[in-house]
């Protein structure tokens, strides 16, 4: 860990909560004990079982998250994430969590890690089509999932993540 200019960087951070009233607020407390892996960007993505609800901006979490945004993130699952840019823009694009809906339903993902082989990930997705709205590895996890052919969404996840290689943590909704 770095001390550059009084401040402490380090990587991502990612939180996650399932089967609770107030997921979005737990959530964001948890992304506050994990805010000094990321101060440039933080987001919520929650779920109500139907849809998802998700908000993302640069900032801090305190003036990002605020108590107004929170109530519209309802849900009883949410993940959040807490950005340092290691790859990929430092821009709202790049902001996670990122959602999508596909084959298998909503589903969005954050993600910390090393991804070596993204790149290569990348040019193969959009040779097949794939079309990516930001510069971050973790879209690739994304749209891998969102391609994959699969009884659901768990067994896509299952299926792309044990087939990505790297060093790295997600967490999905």
């Amino acid at each position: 860990m770095d001390l550059i200019l009084d401040k402490f960087h380090e990587e991502c951070g990612i939180f996650g909560i399932f089967g609770h009233p107030e997921a979005s607020t737990l959530t964001q407390l948890g992304l506050f004990a994990v805010q000094h892996r990321g101060q440039e960007a933080c987001g919520i993505v929650s779920s109500d079982g139907e849809d998802l609800h998700q908000y993302r901006s640069q900032g801090l979490i305190a003036d990002v998250l605020t108590e107004e945004v929170l109530k519209k993130l309802v849900g009883s699952a949410a993940i959040g994430h807490t950005r340092y840019s290691t790859a990929g823009r430092n821009t709202i694009k790049e902001v996670q969590p990122f959602s999508v809906t596909c084959q298998h339903g909503q589903i969005a993902v954050c993600h910390n890690g090393n991804l070596p082989f993204a790149e290569a990930r990348r040019r193969e997705l959009e040779q097949s089509g794939a079309i990516f709205s930001s510069t971050s590895d973790t879209e690739t996890i994304l749209h891998g999932i969102a391609r994959t052919p699969a009884v659901n969404a768990i067994e896509a996840v299952k299926k792309v993540l044990a087939d990505t290689e790297g060093a790295f943590l997600t967490a999905s909704i």
